[in-house]
């Protein structure tokens, strides 16, 4: 590890994550400051007050968008962890073999380079290894309540400059509204899935980790 480290640089180790991250930054602020103005105008054209940047940052309006992405990439992406365990699909990059056993499958070993959990053992090693769709499903449940919290509170202001009662939140979640936001971002995650699952089977990008050997036969499964 020590000599892989001195012979790259820090970017190139970690670009991947970095170039992601600085995206995700960047679309975050400007989802933010396009919102904001978005809301405002909402809410003058009902003859509400405009509101500053970081009020809005607090507002439904904001939670509510920002955590119903959140909760839909998790959900995709814990489920496709769980589900490439034990299903399969021929000839995707994506699936594993059909009949050869897979490095991913065997029992793990105690070594010094192994992680602690796995050198510990035990209960410790149990949840290492389920601990990639434990912390989706816990990232999941978490952005999941911020969504229906941030929806029920912009519900609620929309329903103060409509000059209308506001609706606890077991009454929201018998309304459309949230499952709507829900259920439009979900179907949307699957799709992904599918289209990845699928288009790698017949499809290449020379030198992508994603996608199968240029020349490999179409029916050939994994990568």
């Amino acid at each position: 590890m020590s000599d892989t480290k001195s012979k790259h640089t820090f970017l190139y180790r970690n670009g991947l994550t970095l170039f992601f991250l600085v995206l995700f930054i960047i679309t975050l602020a400007a989802q933010a400051l396009t919102g904001w103005k978005e809301n405002n105008q909402e809410r003058t054209d009902k003859g509400g007050s405009e509101l500053s940047l970081t009020q809005y940052l607090r507002t439904g309006h904001f939670l509510s968008a920002t955590f119903e992405n959140f909760q839909s990439e998790f959900l995709q992406m814990g489920m496709y962890v769980v589900l490439t365990v034990g299903l399969r699909q021929i000839g995707s990059a994506e699936s594993k073999s059909l009949d050869e056993p897979e490095d991913v499958d065997r029992e793990p070993q105690p070594n010094p380079a192994a992680p602690w959990p796995v050198r510990k053992g035990g209960i410790w090693l149990k949840l290492y290894s389920n601990s990639l769709s434990v912390c989706f499903v816990v990232l999941f449940l978490i952005s999941w309540g911020l969504h229906l919290y941030g929806s029920w509170i912009d519900h609620n202001d929309q329903q103060v400059l409509s000059h209308k009662p506001k609706d606890d939140l077991l009454s929201f979640l018998g309304q459309p509204t949230f499952w709507f936001e829900t259920f439009q971002n979900w179907q949307s995650e699957f799709l992904s899935i599918i289209s990845i699952v699928f288009l790698t089977i017949y499809l290449r990008q020379k030198g992508s980790s994603e996608s199968k050997p240029v020349d490999a036969p179409h029916m050939e499964t994994g990568k």
